[in-house]
């Protein structure tokens, strides 16, 4: 529970953040989208869902969204002429970087708290942990 009870407040810092900053109304689960897409070049609103565990309707509802704000892009995929592959605009990759740099703040206000011993040492145990793990990032509904 002290994982989950951390990550929770991590989380909330994070979006209180976010909150301050002049952007649409993202939610948690468009960070998943876009770490996704970023790791998966061309892929589809159904390769999504199936990612997000969510219904390809769902899927392209968030993509819709995404692509009216600017973050994400749609183009004819290469290989399948029914689907359209999906990938991070310039603007959708400037907000991982940011978001990237706001979780390393946070990390570092933890590592404050700890000490910087403590949290490497937290780290390396976690990194370890998730060496087995599927390596991939998903919601849970």
């Amino acid at each position: 529970m002290l994982f989950a009870r951390t990550f929770r407040v991590m989380t909330d810092r994070f979006h209180d953040r976010l909150a301050d900053r002049d952007l649409e109304p993202l939610r948690p689960a468009h960070g998943f989208v876009f770490r996704y897409l970023a790791a998966q070049p061309s892929a589809t609103a159904v390769d999504l869902a199936a990612h997000l565990g969510v219904s390809k309707q769902a899927a392209t509802r968030t993509v819709a969204e995404l692509v009216e704000w600017g973050y994400v892009h749609r183009a004819p995929h290469p290989t399948d002429r029914r689907a359209h592959a999906l990938a991070l605009t310039g603007k959708g990759r400037a907000y991982l970087r940011m978001a990237d740099e706001l979780w390393a703040e946070l990390e570092e206000e933890f590592g404050a708290v700890v000490g910087a011993e403590r949290l490497a040492v937290l780290r390396e145990a976690l990194r370890t942990y998730l060496a087995d793990a599927d390596g991939g990032i998903r919601p849970v509904w």
